[in-house]
């Protein structure tokens, strides 16, 4: 039976919901009886891999769309934190013989893709949530950093979502579960973006970061009012008036991950946090045309952000 309520991770560890030591503890009883639990697209076995050994000590989760950005990323943090490799040793792709996602570790951060589109993500983070339990990690945090489209906002600016909403403004993710409709809160932890919102305007000043709602659409084109598909039966005046929909209802930027990386970090109690950087303003059009080397740039922004974020936590800033 689902859940009723909608609280955030946050709320129920108030209430006494959550495990004291802040370990993960995943609202599914059938893994307690699971012999062993093959994790197929990150290529890991609980009966062949030391999990608790090779995760125990991840506190941060950062995932992005495309294996290219998060190695990236992994990289950009292990400069940036105390982690030393052994001379000769390069960063290794823990995902490698998956075929799937890429995942990276340096130190307490996993740098993980998760594809294109909540379908994507969600296989991932089934998989990333139930090693993050068998490795007994405690009160981990969860980023996803990415880009997306900007509603009236500049291209460049970097979006701290507070609110999460699906393309009918509802704060949910609706989802087909045995032939049976299913809706579950995408509320966002508070806490969390105002505490990563203020470390971002002290340490990274030079960032445009705003706060707003995001929407999350089912696909990039129609999805997202694009006039621009292989496929289009509304007008330019039918998309101008849902795009001025969502701006009266405080959506400043559209993705395609945001309702399902929400809903699962609630459901499974654990910290989330989205951060955006908007690569065009849909006010204005429908298609990225900046330089590769602009949209890299721009691409770069959430993950300093992110890495602000840890690297405060972690008592290095």
């Amino acid at each position: 039976m689902e859940p009723s309520s909608g609280a955030t991770c946050v709320e129920r560890r108030c209430t006494g919901e959550e495990p004291e030591d802040g370990r993960v503890r995943l609202p599914n009883p059938h893994l307690e009886t699971m012999l062993s639990d093959c994790l197929y697209h990150l290529g890991l076995d609980t009966k062949t891999h030391d999990l608790k050994e090779m995760f125990g000590d991840v506190k941060f989760v950062c995932m992005g769309g495309t294996n290219q950005r998060m190695e990236t990323f992994a990289r950009f943090i292990k400069e940036e934190l105390p982690v030393k490799l052994p001379i000769g040793v390069d960063l290794h792709d823990m995902g490698l013989h998956s075929h799937r996602y890429c995942m990276y570790k340096v130190g307490p951060v996993l740098s993980v893709s998760h594809g294109m589109g909540a379908p994507s993500l969600s296989i991932l983070m089934h998989e990333i949530l139930k090693l993050l339990q068998y490795a007994d990690c405690k009160d981990p945090t969860l980023i996803r950093i990415g880009t997306s489209g900007g509603v009236d906002v500049p291209a460049g600016s970097v979006v701290v979502s507070t609110a999460v909403v699906n393309s009918l403004m509802k704060e949910e993710l609706e989802m087909h579960v045995l032939g049976k409709v299913v809706h579950r809160s995408t509320k966002v932890d508070q806490r969390l973006a105002e505490e990563i919102v203020q470390i971002g305007k002290k340490h990274l000043p030079q960032l445009n970061i705003i706060t707003g709602k995001t929407m999350c659409a089912n696909d990039f084109y129609e999805g997202q009012g694009r006039l621009d598909g292989a496929v289009c039966f509304y007008t330019e005046a039918d998309k101008k008036e849902y795009i001025a929909l969502l701006r009266s209802h405080g959506v400043v930027n559209i993705e395609m991950e945001a309702t399902v990386f929400a809903s699962m970090c609630n459901m499974a109690g654990v910290k989330g946090a989205i951060i955006c950087v908007t690569v065009l303003n849909r006010t204005e059009g429908d298609q990225v045309r900046e330089p590769k080397s602009t949209l890299l740039e721009w691409q770069a922004r959430p993950q300093q952000l992110a890495t602000a974020y840890i690297k405060s936590s972690l008592g290095l800033i």
